[in-house]
């Protein structure tokens, strides 16, 4: 039986009618089955910076080409604008490390602060030409889900009476934004060298046509490894914080609760779709990507609730993984200091970087405690850094050859490093 019917089989035990024609013929893809070594440069919360603290000063934030603007006619923009200054030697120090030969970016392409704005997203669009390896991206809440809140510009009006934000920060309109600038082409990575990859806009279940809608989602096999990526946003319990009553009304309408039910559905089938596959084709590990930290408390009260909608998820990762049986790697971003533990297994080793740049050390909590038992020992997690300057990223190195044993730096086929350039 020869890998597409076997891929078609599982899928169909699985309860799914999905087709995945970009990866229908992996007899002929040497690259999947391929034991060689890679590395990815994973990266994500960045390039922070250049809030814009009023309306008056939103038209001056980043302008296209990231020439920042610090002060004009309409006020002054205290932005810090150095990680966008920064970012095309930080892409320069990406390109010529010998070793990457992806770039993996979790989410927040701006911060919690910032304006969204098309020209904002076309800055970061530009720069991220400069990369000459195939980027794979997964949207953050920044630049969509949290649009509507009024310190990102969510439904505030300029002196001329207009939005400052795209569609108003309205977050269905600024996730459509971000699909029409960064995924152009379903099943095409950005960066200088084009990587083909499936998204669910290609391979959606048509039991649910809405799954189309997620060009986002996207699966690749590479040194058989399965990677997988889904829209996962944080900072907002997955888009379950109500939307900005001045902008929204005063309860939460029918386009985000339609929002939330239709996302968070898609995701869980396109986990399945992913395992399903990796499991037919006899990968060795599976990566999974998305930006939320699911278990980051993050000051919100009440903790549990405001963790409470990403359980559907953890789930899903938690029951899929043990079925699985190798090892399953997470990588996520949101809370902006490395980490690396197992927040599906109680006690696990854990460590989290002390101060920007510093060595890590271990850590004071233990995630496990913030939602149910679980306890999948084949499971591991990083969390990369973001947000502050210097701009680095993780070298993620995958060895097909290699089982190691979860330890700070290394788990199953994988073994990483902080590079800061």
């Amino acid at each position: 039986m020869n890998n597409k019917l076997l891929a078609s089989t599982a899928l169909l035990a699985t309860g799914l009618a999905i087709v995945l024609p970009a990866i229908a013929d992996r007899d002929d893809d040497m690259e999947s089955r391929s034991e060689d070594v890679f590395a990815l440069a994973v990266y994500g919360d960045a390039p922070y910076g250049c809030k814009a603290p009023s309306a008056a000063a939103a038209a001056d934030e980043c302008p296209p080409g990231g020439v920042y603007v610090p002060d004009s006619a309409n006020g002054t923009n205290p932005g810090d604008p150095r990680q966008i200054l920064a970012t095309p030697a930080f892409i320069d120090a990406v390109n010529r490390d010998p070793k990457v030969r992806l770039v993996l970016h979790t989410g927040d392409i701006h911060s919690g602060s910032t304006f969204c704005t098309l020209s904002y997203n076309q800055t970061v669009y530009n720069l991220w030409t400069q990369f000459k390896d195939p980027l794979v991206y997964t949207p953050g809440d920044n630049e969509w889900a949290d649009c509507q809140k009024s310190k990102e510009g969510g439904g505030i009006k300029n002196s001329a009476g207009e939005y400052v934000d795209y569609a108003a920060g309205h977050p269905v309109a600024n996730l459509a934004l971000v699909r029409s600038m960064f995924f152009p082409v379903a099943g095409e990575t950005l960066g200088g060298r084009a990587k083909h990859v499936t998204s669910q806009a290609q391979a959606y279940d048509p039991a649910h046509p809405s799954d189309a809608e997620y060009v986002e989602n996207v699966m690749w096999e590479q040194s058989q490894v399965l990677f997988v990526t889904i829209n996962v946003p944080g900072g907002s319990n997955n888009d379950d914080d109500q939307w900005n009553a001045g902008a929204f009304g005063a309860a939460k309408s029918g386009p985000q609760l339609q929002e939330v039910a239709q996302r968070k559905g898609a995701d869980l089938r396109w986990l399945e779709a992913a395992f399903a596959l990796a499991t037919a084709h006899g990968d060795k590990a599976v990566v999974i990507t998305e930006q939320a930290d699911m278990w980051d408390l993050d000051g919100t009260l009440p903790a549990a609730n405001h963790l409470s909608n990403y359980e559907p998820v953890i789930e899903k990762i938690a029951s899929l993984t043990k079925a699985f049986g190798k090892p399953v790697l997470l990588i996520n971003g949101d809370s902006h200091k490395f980490r690396s533990d197992n927040p599906l297994k109680d006690n696990a080793p854990c460590v989290i970087e002390t101060s920007v740049g510093a060595e890590t050390a271990a850590c004071a909590d233990d995630n496990y405690d913030t939602h149910p038992n679980y306890d999948v020992t084949n499971f591991h997690r990083l969390v990369v850094h973001g947000s502050t300057f210097p701009l680095q990223y993780t070298r993620l190195s995958i060895n097909p050859r290699a089982n190691a044993v979860a330890s700070a730096t290394s788990f199953g086929p994988f073994s990483w490093e902080r590079i800061i350039p």
